[in-house]
């Protein structure tokens, strides 16, 4: 989409109230845009990965799964990430907004709608998605950072963002769903199920890793997810290899060696900070995982600098 085509910009609503839809595509089809609907937030999240649009209004409150969950998904998936979401609430409630927020949306915007705010606000967010979109063109033309390909001192990949490098399956899992065969999946729908998987890991983990102190509990991250818990945890099972609880703990020891590794904090605060119940029980957990004591796995790297 460029600027003289910012007008015949492909815009997703969604929203279980048919009043309110109405109300929306009248305000929008006043700029010539051009719109899709969808009632309820499957519905919606399943258009938005087909038709790929410019920018989704997605309400919060809706039946089979909710705006949240929505959003959440579609920015899990390398496809719909780049899309910017306005979330529409009738809610007051600074946490309902902040939660649209921290769950992919750039903006809110505020129900009784206002013509002038909608107008603009849309306006604004294809602008800024579209400049982005040039960016991204620009450094792909000039090559990525090498720095984006290191390793940092702490041994982890350094991704942008650790969901991602999560996600991301082994050789072995990627035979196993392929059948074992160089060339492809056992069927159509095995590699439909693998991308279904690796988006909902992609989110999962995010919930994770933004709480790893204290995560949620698997019914809760399902919930927030819109999917069964049964089916996350078969995710994990599946297409990591481990529960959920052990991805959990994993993770814990990684960023408890990064801490290790790259701050001064105290073993009692890195046990503290990774969500352990004590300090001693994070030493045995941290032998069981890197062979040695935390204090001695320190030692280890501080003298291996010198």
């Amino acid at each position: 989409m460029n600027v003289q085509n910012r007008s015949r910009a492909h815009i997703l609503a969604v929203d279980d109230n048919p009043e309110q839809l109405r109300i929306l595509v009248e305000m929008l089809r006043q700029n010539d845009y051009r719109i899709s609907v969808a009632f309820d937030g499957a519905q919606g999240y399943a258009r938005a990965q087909a038709s790929l649009p410019d920018l989704i209004l997605l309400d919060i409150r809706m039946p089979k799964m909710d705006g949240f969950a929505v959003a959440r998904l579609l920015k899990a998936d390398p496809k719909t990430q780049h899309i910017p979401i306005l979330i529409l609430t009738s809610s007051v409630e600074l946490e309902q907004r902040l939660l649209g927020l921290r769950s992919g949306a750039v903006d809110y915007i505020v129900k009784p709608y206002q013509a002038e705010e909608v107008t603009e606000r849309v306006k604004i967010h294809l602008d800024l998605a579209q400049r982005a979109a040039a960016s991204n063109a620009s450094e792909t033309l000039t090559g990525p950072n090498d720095a984006t390909n290191s390793q940092n001192s702490g041994g982890l990949p350094a991704f942008t963002d650790i969901a991602e490098a999560d996600s991301i399956l082994t050789e072995s899992q990627l035979a196993a769903a392929t059948g074992g065969k160089a060339g492809g999946f056992k069927s159509a729908q095995d590699a439909i199920n693998l991308e279904r998987d690796r988006v909902l890991l992609r989110a999962a983990t995010q919930i994770i890793h933004e709480q790893l102190t204290d995560p949620p509990r698997s019914p809760d991250i399902a919930k927030q997810l819109g999917v069964s818990e049964r089916r996350l945890l078969r995710a994990f099972e599946l297409r990591l290899n481990m529960t959920m609880a052990d991805y959990i703990r994993q993770r814990r020891m990684m960023h408890a060696e990064h801490l290790l590794l790259n701050s001064s904090l105290s073993m009692v605060a890195i046990a503290d900070e990774i969500g352990a119940s004590s300090a001693a029980n994070f030493s045995t957990a941290f032998r069981e995982y890197a062979g040695k004591s935390p204090s001695e796995f320190r030692k280890t790297a501080t003298l291996s600098e010198t």
